[in-house]
């Protein structure tokens, strides 16, 4: 599975935002009219408001970014846990008979 692209960060963390009633930037305004031209979000009597799809899409991309976290963790464990493995396995001589000296 293709971790979030940063798009969809980007999406997420402004639907947080507005949900929030933080203000939005004047870098966010191309997001903003996209996202009220998709019926995500909707300019009410005070501020700018999730519509019910804004909320589903939130929850949506919110499950994503925990399931690419809890992902990244458990590649992370089985990583380390195979790393510890060839460190502790003990190298065996190609010659019979011969051992090792300390």
């Amino acid at each position: 599975m293709e971790p979030m692209s940063l798009e969809d960060l980007a999406l997420l963390e402004v639907l947080q935002r507005i949900d929030q009633h933080v203000v939005l930037t004047d870098n966010d305004n191309a997001m903003r009219q996209r996202m009220i031209d998709g019926a995500l979000i909707e300019e009410g009597e005070y501020g700018l408001s999730l519509t019910a799809a804004g909320i589903e899409l939130c929850k949506s991309l919110q499950h994503r970014l925990a399931a690419d976290q809890q992902a990244a963790k458990i590649t992370q464990q089985r990583e380390d846990d195979a790393a510890g493995q060839q460190g502790t396995q003990v190298p065996q001589s190609h010659e019979e008979g011969v051992t090792a000296i300390d």
